[in-house]
């Protein structure tokens, strides 16, 4: 019952909260926690339903509006997205425990967090709105609510994100990818399942490197290096790059149980080919049914759309209280216990980011082509002018220079011993065979050359 109960939470919350007035996000809106009891039988602030009796905790609800609107959320659209329909169940694709559900639209997932890496992203907010506005172009996670529902005696902390992989669109391969080798494939239970998520060491296996054009891939990368010096700048590591990728070549799509298109405009820069371009202002959601917002790329012969977002910032939370709390254990090697630590493991994933999952596709030898046709044809000149008959008595004397020149040279290479010391031509007639102490006219020395 706690979906429905989650639901109704969240549907009181944004409803409320459209009753108070908008004003710029100050800083003591983000730790700001609102609490309020929702009977079964209703109150006069609160609806009546048929669940049990539950609380509900809206954590920052002003500066999560805020987040919403930047990302061009409507208060009707998100209600609309979370309450209208049942909530649907998903595996977890990354490490954490957490419980996965998709609204009916496709347009957002709702995560079950724990209480620390609740408080972790509430402590997060101010640095992520800083970087959400100056640049919401990001494959960081989009955070646009965090809730809490005590019911019966149990706790339940949910955070609603954006949804990396559209359920219409097969991932024919999925996969949690960090840059590591360290018990980094894919379980026998994992690879049993129908849509198995496997690791890095399966990647290298799978695939030699997913081929992007010059401009995508660096755009690409560019997200990449930007939201992990983010990501560095918290302190936060053993995050994830979910990666979704969809072969054009086989099976066309079965869109038919879908109520909503995904790509219906209810939210901006929600796409993975969003993310990554950052040169257009302004950007209308994209409607496309045919790539969903999938980035293309090539494997091999295969034509590919590619989905992709960063996930399970929130988990290393414990993993750095952990170290914090154990380092004079740990601090066996220089780098265990390091404040540079969230930097070598940035490093390390785009590293592998950049030159094992992403390429570029390498243009066709056009460039070399042209240098080499323009080596070959200067050379072409350069023999016919050396080696066509000299018709033309009136030849300026600097090309029979040049002429002569050549010539020499390459009479010196035919034979060594041709010594010209004392030479005594005056027209440098010296490449005449053995000719060393010859006094011909420059005339006779151009008969014998010929």
């Amino acid at each position: 019952c706690f979906l429905g109960a989650i639901q109704l939470g969240i549907g009181y919350a944004v409803g409320n909260l459209s009753s108070k007035p908008d004003r710029d996000v100050l800083m003591q809106d983000f730790s700001v926690v609102e609490s309020v009891f929702l009977p079964s039988e209703g109150s006069n602030l609160t609806p009546a339903h048929h669940y049990p009796d539950f609380r509900l905790k809206t954590y920052a609800p002003l500066a999560f509006r805020y987040f919403r609107e930047l990302f061009g959320i409507k208060p009707d659209d998100y209600l609309y997205s979370i309450c209208k329909e049942p909530l649907i169940e998903l595996s977890n694709p990354g490490a954490s425990s957490s419980w996965f559900y998709l609204t009916s639209d496709d347009e957002f997932i709702i995560k079950t967090v724990q209480h620390k890496e609740a408080e972790f992203l509430q402590k997060l907010l101010p640095g992520y709105y800083m970087n959400l506005n100056q640049n919401p172009r990001t494959l960081l996670p989009k955070f646009y609510g965090l809730y809490c529902i005590q019911c019966g005696g149990v706790t339940i902390r949910v955070v609603v994100m954006n949804n990396v992989l559209p359920r219409a669109m097969k991932m024919h391969y999925k996969y949690d990818l960090k840059g590591s080798s360290y018990k980094r494939r894919a379980s026998r239970k994992e690879r049993s399942k129908a849509s198995p998520t496997f690791k890095d060491l399966d990647f290298q296996e799978m695939h030699e490197g997913l081929l992007f054009d010059h401009d995508t891939y660096n755009a690409l990368m560019k997200t990449l290096q930007r939201d992990c010096r983010v990501l560095e700048s918290f302190k936060i590591m053993d995050y994830s790059l979910l990666l979704g990728i969809h072969v054009l070549d086989r099976k066309p799509l079965n869109r038919g149980y879908r109520g909503d298109s995904r790509r219906g405009g209810k939210v901006l820069y929600s796409t993975a080919l969003e993310s990554i371009q950052g040169t257009v202002k302004d950007p209308e959601p994209v409607v496309d049914d045919d790539t969903f917002g999938g980035i293309p790329a090539k494997h091999k012969e295969e034509n590919l759309l590619i989905f992709l977002g960063l996930i399970d910032i929130l988990q290393s939370y414990r993993f750095i209280k952990k170290v914090e709390h154990s380092w004079k254990a740990l601090v066996h090697d220089g780098d265990t216990v390091s404040v540079h630590r969230p930097s070598f493991y940035a490093d390390r994933f785009l590293k592998f980011m950049g030159s094992t999952v992403f390429k570029k596709i390498h243009p066709l030898r056009g460039a070399s082509s042209k240098r080499k046709r323009s080596s070959i044809y200067a050379l072409k000149s350069a023999s016919q002018e050396f080696l066509s008959p000299q018709k033309d008595d009136k030849k300026t004397d600097q090309k029979k220079a040049q002429s002569l020149d050549h010539l020499d040279k390459d009479s010196s290479c035919r034979t060594h011993t041709a010594n010209t010391a004392n030479t005594t031509s005056t027209n440098n007639t010296a490449h005449t065979a053995n000719t060393a102490n010859t006094t011909s006219t420059a005339h006779t020395a151009h008969t014998a050359s010929a």
